[in-house]
């Protein structure tokens, strides 16, 4: 990607789960690597953990849900690398409360800020650096209730997420004559500690069955060292023991 061999890489949601281990995997690959993510101290072991394994990775506390201090992010790292290649946009939340018998429109709010929103600001602010490179590859986190209707993950999850992969389709539709491309990445279940917020946490043993983390960062590390002219538009991904197929959510 970039003429100079540094690659600079943007990870929001890169304390925990998925972003933690995309931002790992694409450390390893050689990226320079910016976590950001709402909790400092979680960023700062992730920096810690990519550092010791001989990566570059720095930490800016952010919620993508304020616009202007995305911006700022964007600028911030413009300004340190002169470059970004690469956005990673892994920021998302679920609530307890999420069916329609129980739904909060605080919570509403906090999914639509956050899961669509968030991802909208950031990819807003890294478009001009983008433009001016003639470069730059963006991954957004979407979910199998991208794409599949469910109960389970509620009526405000399975809404933002199917407009991510709106969101990322007309992307490239607008951005493929600038040389960008997007990709809306959507796993079925993947054992991460949001699962903690369901009503009914799996099991150990469910989660062992699960896409794991790891499974993930190296998809979005497959993605974003794809040469330039190659845009992987979608990637749908579940566990072989899918619970959606077997009945169990």
């Amino acid at each position: 990607m970039a003429k100079s061999g540094k690659r600079v890489a943007w990870v929001t949601g890169g304390g925990s789960g998925i972003g933690e281990a995309g931002a790992e995997a694409l450390a390893a690959d050689g990226w320079t690597v910016v976590v950001s993510g709402r909790r400092r101290d979680a960023l700062d072991a992730v920096v810690t953990k990519i550092e010791a394994n001989g990566g570059t990775a720095e930490a800016i506390a952010l919620d993508v849900s304020n616009s202007s201090d995305v911006t700022k992010a964007a600028e911030q790292i413009v300004t340190s690398h002169g470059r970004i290649d690469l956005l990673v946009n892994s920021a998302g939340i679920n609530v307890p409360k999420r069916s329609w018998a129980d739904m909060e429109l605080d919570g509403w709010d906090k999914l639509v800020a956050i899961n669509l929103s968030g991802v909208l600001y950031c990819m807003r602010a890294v478009l001009p650096t983008m433009r001016a490179q003639k470069d730059g590859c963006i991954i957004n986190v979407a979910s199998w209730a991208g794409r599949h209707v469910s109960k389970m993950p509620g009526p405000a999850y399975t809404t933002t997420k199917h407009a991510v992969l709106a969101l990322t389709h007309s992307f490239n539709m607008d951005e493929c004559v600038n040389g960008l491309r997007a990709c809306c990445l959507s796993p079925a279940e993947v054992a991460t500690p949001i699962l903690k917020l369901r009503p009914v946490v799996p099991s150990a043993e469910e989660q062992a069955r699960m896409l794991q983390p790891d499974d993930l960062g190296r998809t979005i590390a497959f993605v974003a060292n794809m040469p330039p002219h190659v845009c992987v538009n979608e990637i749908l991904i579940s566990p072989t023991w899918n619970r959606s197929f077997v009945g169990g959510i």
